[in-house]
């Protein structure tokens, strides 16, 4: 690979990546900024409603706090709250419930009324244990509220009703004889629904009027589960959507911890880990929230993965009866499956900005899809993936082949012009000789990046696509007993910075085939001579980079780039034994050069790099003068 392939697969993969990321960013953007204009006197209404709510909260404490000095007999010592029913309810003895289906196993809670803990069937930890999405007392689920008082209902013990349903179950908070809280959870069959509905009767008697809103308060601790801790870690966060857009919101992956206050309406959120998540889905949607999470410590000793914190504003009308439709979704991040819901779900799944997305929803994941069919071996599905992506570029991959030989027949030539113009300031008159030469010959300079400008895509969405498939997730294949996690061959006792703790033969694998396709491509294009030094470092930096990176990355990735290396070797080789001639093609370039033009027509480009390169030399003279 010579020094201006080198910078023109660099400066392709930069604009590649940047423009995904700019036409992401500036869609996203426009809808944001749309929805915001759209919903900012929602906001500011609800901002202006929660200072007059807090100044009021404020005078009927103080109302409160007076009643209760001048009747100290009305509360005793061991009452919390002035209302008898909450007193009651905020002391009993805690008790389970569970509903549960073929897919789904969840255990409520009486304290707090909440889901316990969650087990997603048909899955198995790393480790071979069930698979608890959440488990415990820490896991949160409750609505702060102002009732003459202020509380949280995930502080008191909620009365179990005793209803005639397998899949149904209601739980209640009372504040009088007539007026309560419930909670209504409904899991129909084969399904990772779960109906959560929030029923309010005779609370217009507790709750003041001027109160529009009430603040739902989640906290899940989501369980370790899968075999790498930072590959799990870094495909693990928060996702949110606002109301009438496709588009999905993050909080940011691959970070220790983030928080985000978003102001306006919000439909769902989802706490999302890297193949499972918890989503929670408002049919009104949600007026506003502040979400967070925190990664926990690799060796924690309770096996978790990250807090996540949701503070919801729920909508609230002062009227007798009033319902809050909300659902729960406990299951996997499987795009097909996600995408049936309607609601976007599928973009929970890191596939990547525009450019790269699109490859992965309309090529990568049908494709593999579609193979899997037929076929259960992923080791095979990604074999035929990646023949099958070779022979649909496989024609600009000849083409750049082409390109090259005829610069390296050429190589001779350009060495004379070389010659012809040793000094440093002849350098214009060099590379216009040499441009001259190109152009009546037929080459094209940037011939041999085509290849690069469709692969680079396709890698950036593999990149994406193998460690968030939950079809790879705990499959093996060879030596890897998990495609999705990192495959190791010995692990070491030690930890090596930026390497790992581990040897990936997958990785190493691939090194091996970068360097030597490096090697060969290069001794192709010098035909055999010493490389340059920016040539050496290309050889040598490019695969220990790689295999630094990839030592801890999904063991199908590092699998899918040593396929490709390896399909490109192939490729070359087959190109150069069966396809070219040196000295038939030397031989046509010069008869195409005797036809050509003595001074062939300059294009728009050549005529404005000569023009710089002119003015280039001119302010050289000018400097010495």
């Amino acid at each position: 690979m010579n020094k201006n392939t080198v910078w023109a697969v660099l400066l392709i993969g930069a604009i590649l990546v940047g423009f995904s990321m700019y036409n992401s960013k500036v869609a996203k953007e426009q809808q944001r900024e749309q929805f915001v204009r759209d919903s900012i006197a929602h906001a500011e209404a609800l901002e202006y409603a929660q200072e007059i709510r807090q100044q009021e909260q404020e005078q009927e404490q103080e109302v409160v706090r007076s009643v209760q000095k001048e009747q100290p007999s009305v509360q005793t010592k061991t009452e919390r709250y002035t209302n008898v029913w909450l007193n009651n309810s905020h002391q009993g003895e805690e008790t389970f419930r569970i509903l549960e289906n073929e897919k789904l196993k969840v255990v409520f809670s009486n304290l707090g009324g909440r889901p316990y803990s969650v087990q997603i069937k048909n899955f198995k930890t790393y480790a071979g244990d069930s698979l608890v999405f959440f488990e415990g007392t820490a896991n949160k689920l409750g609505i702060d509220l102002f009732v003459g008082e202020q509380i949280n209902t995930g502080d008191f013990y909620f009365e179990t009703l005793d209803i005639q349903s397998d899949n149904a179950l209601n739980y209640r908070l009372h504040f009088d004889e007539s007026s309560y809280i419930e909670y209504e959870y409904i899991l129909d069959p084969d399904s990772y629904l779960l109906t959560f509905h929030v029923n309010l009767m005779g609370m217009d008697k507790f709750i003041p009027r001027n109160v529009t809103q009430m603040d739902l308060n989640w906290n899940v601790h989501i369980r370790h589960l899968e075999k790498g801790f930072n590959n799990e870690k870094n495909y693990s966060t928060i996702v949110y959507k606002y109301p009438n857009t496709k588009d999905v919101e993050k909080l940011g992956l691959r970070k220790a911890e983030a928080s985000q206050s978003v102001k306006t309406r919000v439909e769902w959120l989802a706490f999302q880990q890297q193949f499972f998540s918890a989503i929670l889905i408002s049919d009104q949607t949600f007026n506003s929230g502040d979400l967070s999470f925190r990664f926990y410590a690799p060796d924690n000793p309770d096996t978790l993965l990250m807090d996540c914190r949701a503070f919801l504003q729920l909508p609230y009308q002062a009227t007798e009866e009033q319902t809050l439709p909300l659902q729960f979704y406990f299951g996997p991040n499987g795009y097909y499956s996600l995408k049936e819901y309607g609601r976007s779900f599928e973009q929970i799944i890191p596939l990547g900005g525009f450019l790269v997305s699109w490859i992965n929803r309309f090529l990568i994941i049908p494709t593999f899809n579609f193979l899997n069919r037929f076929i259960g071996n992923f080791g095979l599905i990604i074999l035929l993936m990646t023949l099958f992506i070779k022979l649909i570029i496989s024609p600009f991959t000849f083409k750049s082949h082409m390109s090259s030989a005829k610069m390296r027949v050429l190589k001779p030539e350009v060495d004379k012009i070389n010659e012809k113009y040793p000094k440093k300031e002849d350098a214009m008159k060099k590379q216009q000789e040499t441009m001259a030469l190109y152009k009546k010959t037929g080459v094209k300079m940037m011939g041999g990046c085509w290849p690069m400008f469709f692969q680079m895509p396709i890698l950036f969405a593999m990149f994406r696509f193998f460690p968030g498939s939950i079809e790879l997730r705990q499959q093996g294949f060879l030596w890897a007993d998990d495609l999705s996690g990192y495959d190791s061959i010995l692990d070491l006792p030690f930890n090596i910075p930026l390497y790992g703790d581990h040897i990936s033969l997958f990785a190493l694998l691939m090194a091996v085939s970068m360097f030597l396709y490096s090697k060969m491509n290069m001794k192709q294009q010098t035909g055999g001579q010493q490389m340059p030094g920016m040539q050496g470092m290309m050889l040598y930096f490019m695969p220990i980079m790689m295999l630094t990176v990839a030592n801890n990355l999904s063991a199908a990735l590092s699998y899918y780039y040593l396929l490709s290396n390896l399909t490109t070797m192939l490729q070359t080789w087959i190109f150069q034994r069966f396809f070219v001639d040196e000295e038939k093609l030397y031989k046509q370039l010069k008869e195409k050069a005797a036809k050509a033009p003595a001074t062939p027509k300059k294009s728009k480009f050549q005529q404005r790099l000569e023009q710089m390169q002119r003015q280039q030399q001119q302010q050289m003279k000018n400097r010495k003068r």
